[in-house]
């Protein structure tokens, strides 16, 4: 699955569900009443949860013989992403491949295009932003979607900020630290403005975080959203 702790913080049947959904390319209830064990009814309540959150669909399968169509139960492509993928070992490697190929600066090379095709496909959408501070809750909640975790915050004091507290990609930085220039250059340019980055070791206070500080944002401005 997805992450190792992740069978530990879902329910174990819709985990059993989803892997011989996977192994299988799908399955009726009574097939995998037999396969996991359980009644009908039980089983079947767990498969239209899925449904209903996104990660299984049904369809119906015409029987070769007189009779209705059974009723099947496969996964849907958003499921994909519960199952492990190719992530920074990979990316390391590759990088250190094309340092070796190309010579040293090949690698920001690659980063610098993997920024500026996240900054075309973010662009349009942030567009649609009717504020600066729209368009960076806009900004923060993209960077979600490709694996970072954090939450937009303000005060008087320090403005509107994005505190991010995981980023998938802080092993690569650790190896080659310009690729957080070429990030935080990515995000002034779709902002249009500039953006403090500040690292927060944790302690007492809290885990440790990087705050994106829109330094140019003022009180009006956030009260009028």
């Amino acid at each position: 699955m997805f992450l190792p702790g992740f069978r530990d913080l879902v329910k174990e049947g819709w985990v059993k569900v989803i892997d011989e959904l996977k192994v299988s390319g799908g399955l009726p209830v009574p097939e995998l009443c037999r396969r996991l064990g359980g009644s009908y009814m039980g089983m079947k309540d767990q498969c239209d949860r899925l449904v209903k959150l996104g990660y299984v669909e049904k369809w119906r399968l015409p029987r070769t013989e007189v009779g209705r169509p059974e009723i099947m139960y496969r996964l849907t492509p958003k499921a994909d992403a519960l199952f492990v993928h190719a992530g920074v070992g990979l990316t390391l490697e590759l990088l250190d491949a094309a340092r070796s190929l190309f010579g040293d600066t090949a690698p920001e090379r690659l980063l610098l295009q993997y920024f500026g095709q996240l900054r075309e496909r973010w662009q349009p959408k942030l567009a649609k932003g009717k504020s600066l501070v729209e368009r960076a809750t806009m900004l923060s909640g993209l960077r979600e979607k490709e694996g970072c975790f954090g939450r937009c915050r303000y005060d008087a004091q320090r403005g509107f900020r994005i505190e991010e507290y995981h980023h998938p990609l802080q092993p690569v930085f650790a190896v080659y630290p310009g690729a957080i220039a070429l990030e935080l250059r990515m995000m002034e340019e779709l902002l249009g403005t500039r953006i403090v980055r500040k690292e927060v070791p944790g302690g007492r206070g809290g885990p440790a975080r990087v705050d994106y500080e829109v330094a140019t944002l003022g009180v009006r401005e956030v009260t009028e959203i």
